[in-house]
């Protein structure tokens, strides 16, 4: 009963200056807004970041080339031209736990239907690349495993590639040319959209691998392995068993390919982005501390203002540490008042980042909860020292003060 009088003592004290106590909390707000909007930044940017690395596939481990050492000339990583079919095919047979894999030979062409033309990505891959990266066929189907064996010319296109050469029209069926060849269409991609690198994923044409090395590139070597594994728990399995069998292929020579799986590009690609999120956390929490500040600050004015109403109340028997409690409270309550706030103002600035920037903003419920205590926190810590000194004045010297 007499934890409720003190509060509500304390929201009275607070209602007598409003305007002071809203400015006071306004360093609160901004803190907990500024939390709120970064948190709900970073956890979309997040989850957007693991919503494209999951439309690459399911339990993805690549194989590329490595480095390549030539005539005293030394090329980067991606500069051999180590990785040939053979090396696919021998993956296929002896890995355990996988469940698809695609030679991979990419080029960009030229290509023309319908009297127009577009630059696209073109890809060589086998029939198993659209159920490696979970790409389902929208229209049509998909090349077959003869197709690749005859070399055939057909190919499967993005939607993107079909909107632009077949604007308004079905593409299933109708003839493209690449490098002056004809492909027939057998199929449309499903709508991925861009991926972490900033890449059209439908922007492609996918033929056969067989026909793109034989037919367009005229080369010997592809350009990656495209493996999915069994489950997500056989990814770092198939990645060792991957790089064990390659080695030994090799007989011994240099290293000349890099495997990679879907859980390091997820943390190459969140882990540029954790340097500015820390330091946009730090700079909310600066906006909190100095909140904590101005609490503080006001409670001690609002101390020796009220030094003869505490001379007042310790005379009829109010003892020190009702009176602490009761300054305890107001600091409290001013930073919880200020928290809720800035919680309404987070969520609204991020609703507004969400429509006009078109950005991705997700705020988890633990970054509201967190506010709260947080808030909580500053109150007591900013408001124990104002407390403390009301708590410790004399009666006699404070029926005194004027």
């Amino acid at each position: 009963m007499r934890l409720l009088a003190t509060f509500l003592i304390a929201l009275r004290a607070l209602r007598r200056n409003k305007m002071r106590s809203i400015l006071t909390a306004l360093g609160i707000i901004i803190g907990v807004a500024a939390v709120i909007v970064v948190v709900g930044l970073g956890t979309g940017a997040k989850a957007q970041v693991q919503a494209q690395i999951a439309s690459l596939g399911q339990n993805i481990v690549s194989v590329f080339p490595g480095t390549a050492t030539s005539g005293g000339m030394r090329g980067g990583w991606g500069s051999a031209s180590s990785l040939s079919v053979e090396d696919a095919e021998a993956i296929r047979a002896e890995v355990s736990g996988i469940v698809g894999v695609s030679p991979d030979v990419r080029d960009r062409q030229q290509v023309l239907a319908n009297g127009l033309n577009w630059n696209t990505s073109v890809q060589g891959s086998s029939p198993d690349f659209v159920a490696i990266r979970n790409w389902p066929i929208e229209y049509g189907e998909n090349f077959t495993d003869q197709d690749v064996r005859s070399a055939a010319k057909v190919c499967v296109i993005g939607k993107t590639v079909a909107d632009q050469l077949f604007p308004g029209g079905d593409p299933v069926g109708q003839m493209l040319r690449i490098r002056n060849l004809p492909f027939r269409v057998v199929g449309v991609l499903g709508t991925k959209g861009f991926n972490f690198f900033g890449q059209d994923q439908d922007d492609t044409v996918i033929v056969p691998y067989t026909s793109a090395m034989k037919r367009i590139t005229r080369r010997d070597r592809i350009n990656s392995i495209t493996i999915a594994a069994a489950t997500e728990e056989d990814i770092p399995i198939v990645q060792q068993a991957v790089n064990e069998l390659l080695l030994q292929r090799r007989q011994g020579r240099e290293p000349d390919f890099t495997v990679r799986t879907q859980v390091e590009f997820a943390q190459s690609a969140t882990e540029a982005s954790k340097t500015m999120r820390y330091l946009l956390v730090g700079v909310a929490i600066v906006s909190l501390m100095v909140g904590g500040i101005g609490v503080m600050n006001i409670m001690l004015v609002s101390v020796t203002e009220r030094t003869r109403e505490i001379g007042i109340r310790a005379a009829v028997g109010a003892r020190g540490n009702d009176v602490l409690m009761q300054f305890l409270i107001e600091a409290v309550v001013l930073a919880l008042i200020g928290g809720l706030l800035g919680v309404a103002a987070g969520m609204v600035t991020a609703e507004v980042i969400r429509e006009w920037l078109q950005w991705a903003v997700v705020i988890p419920w633990w970054a509201i909860a967190g506010s709260f205590v947080v808030t909580g926190l500053v109150g007591v810590v900013f408001g124990f020292f104002p407390a403390m000194k009301a708590s410790a004045l004399d009666p006699i010297e404070a029926l005194r003060f004027e």
